[in-house]
């Protein structure tokens, strides 16, 4: 009967840290699987500014920013909200031109679920639609004769009732279809940044600037080195801070499930001191036994420490080894991540 009871006190001691393992291991598995998927689309660092949607990039140190060390890509961007339709389907989407260097930075050629990735052939523009915003206008890469429609509003141009006095449109024939994270693809459509800056009626204005550093290179000393160089006017943005508020929501999380956790391997430990009280009330006679050989009470003291002692980690080893198992297990063979 004691021997069950120690055995139920491990079980539980194992299950508690078993659950701890394999719960966190899904937490760091679903943040790096996150962080992949803003990966393929964010850049290493943005730069924009403070005030305003948009900034000239005449007199802005391009150059300077290319020169430094570990700047890799140098992508201008020019991002606007927009009204698409496609045939009869209408949808709002967020318009994102983009230069060479982004192509090659974001790796988004690859993720081409639909027709292919070019943005420009023949001095014909083409436009890179999200899955999401392609299943909305029920796009067709292939209908030829069917081209997207654009429409955004005029600059300076006050309201008006009628259409082609308050937007300026444009049409653009759909070249493929990506998909990244649903976010991203039900929201962006990429296209060129000379249409872009066409539609929008700028010259040399962008809303972003992306940089891609390069690999091993030191991120904080390269973005300190372009925060000297363009000023307060500009913020400067790594991964993380492009996305901090998602960040500081994951690791919250996981703090919350660790804390939570812990509390029930520590309610679980307690069963460990009920299972040395039980043994403690059916060895009396050992223990009178022991006393009477000359033992003293702080040594019997300690050999029922040591078996609780015992029992816990029995229970922590064992749970952390069959968490550890469950986590391999789901990392090489299962459909999900799992990281240890």
């Amino acid at each position: 009967m004691i021997n069950w009871i120690s055995g139920i006190s491990v079980v539980a001691v194992a299950t508690g840290t078993m659950a701890l393992i394999v719960v966190l291991s899904a937490f760091n598995g679903l943040e790096n699987l996150v962080i992949s998927l803003f990966n393929s689309f964010d850049p290493d660092m943005k730069i924009s500014i403070v005030e305003g949607k948009t900034f000239d990039t005449v007199g802005f140190p391009s150059e300077e920013i290319k020169k430094i060390e570990g700047v890799a890509y140098y992508a201008e961007v020019l991002e606007e909200s927009a009204l698409l339709k496609y045939r009869d389907q209408q949808y709002i989407a967020t318009i994102k031109g983009v230069g060479d260097d982004f192509v090659k930075m974001s790796g988004i050629d690859s993720m081409i679920t639909d027709g292919q990735f070019v943005l420009e052939e023949h001095e014909r523009p083409f436009a890179i639609v999200g899955q999401g915003v392609a299943y909305s206008l029920s796009i067709s890469v292939n209908d030829l004769f069917n081209p997207m429609t654009i429409f955004v509003p005029k600059r300076g141009v006050k309201a008006s009732i009628l259409a082609t006095d308050a937007f300026k449109t444009k049409r653009i024939q759909a070249g493929g279809v990506f998909s990244i994270q649903k976010d991203f693809d039900m929201q962006y459509v990429i296209v060129p940044l000379n249409f872009a800056r066409d539609l929008l009626q700028y010259n040399s204005e962008v809303s972003a600037i992306e940089i891609g550093i390069a690999e091993g290179a030191d991120e904080e000393l390269v973005q300190m080195k372009i925060q000297e160089l363009v000023g307060d006017k500009y913020h400067v943005k790594d991964r993380y801070q492009q996305h901090s508020f998602l960040y500081k929501i994951m690791k919250s999380e996981k703090w919350a499930v660790f804390l939570i956790l812990s509390f029930i391997i520590t309610l679980a430990t307690f069963n460990s001191i009920a299972s040395i009280t039980m043994i403690i009330l059916d060895k009396k006679k050992d223990i009178g036994i022991l006393r009477s050989m000359g033992t003293d009470s702080g040594r019997i003291k300690r050999i029922f420490l040591t078996e609780g002692i015992f029992i816990n980690l029995l229970g922590n080893m064992t749970g952390l080894a069959v968490g550890a198992a469950i986590c391999y297990a789901q990392a090489t063979f299962g459909q999900y991540y799992c990281s240890v």
